[in-house]
C-alpha cells in the first residue's frame, strides 16, 4: 500500500488531531493544503457515515492514493434533531468564525438546565484504498459546561465547552492521551489504527 495517505479534511483542528492519534503508523500524511482541487464534495448524507464515504470517494477518485475521511458532529440534548451531521451549520453557520459559532451557541444554551446539558460527540471515519472501504465509529458522551473552560482549539470550538464523563475537565485541556481515550475521534481512529496494523 502507499506509504502517502490523505486526510481529507480542510479544518486544521480535525487534521491535527487525526495526524496525532495515527502518528505511530509509518506513513506520511497528506494535507488538503497539498493540492489544488477546483471543486469539493457535496455532504449531502444524513449520516456521519455517508458523509465520511462521499468525502472519501470523492478524494480517491480524484488522487488514487489512499485516503482517510471523517465526519463528526454534536447530539446535544436540549437540541434535538437540531445539529448531528449540521453541526458546523448550525446557528450562526458555517462561514461564521469559531468565535461567533461558540458565542451564539453558549448563548442559546445558557438557561438549559443541567438535565438537559447532557450532549454526545459522534465521529465516523472511513479509509478507503484500491480494494474498498472500511468505516469506525466512535462516541464520547458527556456535559455542556455553562462557560468556556479552555481556549478554543481552531476548527473544534465545542472542544472548550464540553466535559466528557468521568472528567474534571473540558476536552480542550485534556492531555494528548486523555484525548485519545476518551475523544469520539480518538476511538474511531482507535479502531483504524489496529485495522491498519492487523
Amino acid at each position: 500500500m502507499s506509504r502517502n495517505i490523505l486526510i481529507a479534511t480542510s479544518n486544521p483542528g480535525k487534521f491535527q488531531q487525526m495526524k496525532t492519534f495515527l502518528e505511530e503508523l509509518n506513513f506520511k500524511f497528506l494535507n488538503l493544503k497539498d493540492f489544488a482541487f477546483d471543486e469539493e464534495p457535496k455532504e449531502n448524507g444524513e449520516t456521519f457515515e455517508e458523509n465520511a464515504i462521499i468525502k472519501a470517494k470523492f478524494y480517491f477518485e480524484k488522487l488514487k492514493i489512499p485516503v482517510i475521511a471523517e465526519d463528526s458532529g454534536i447530539l446535544v440534548d436540549a437540541f434535538p434533531n437540531e445539529l448531528g451531521v449540521k453541526t458546523r451549520r448550525w446557528g450562526a453557520g458555517e462561514k461564521a468564525s469559531d468565535e461567533q459559532w461558540i458565542s451564539y451557541f453558549m448563548e442559546k444554551m445558557k438557561d438549559v438546565p443541567l438535565k438537559n446539558r447532557g450532549a454526545s460527540f459522534v465521529s465516523c471515519v472511513v479509509f478507503i484504498n484500491g480494494k474498498g472501504i472500511k468505516s469506525f465509529q466512535g462516541e464520547c458522551q458527556g456535559i455542556i459546561t455553562n462557560n468556556l473552560e479552555a481556549p478554543i482549539e481552531a476548527g473544534i470550538p465545542l472542544s472548550s465547552c464540553f466535559k466528557p464523563e468521568k472528567y474534571d475537565k473540558v476536552y480542550a485541556a485534556l492531555s494528548k492521551d486523555e484525548k485519545l481515550s476518551v475523544s469520539h475521534r480518538g476511538k474511531a481512529a482507535e479502531k483504524l489504527k489496529k485495522w491498519l496494523t492487523h
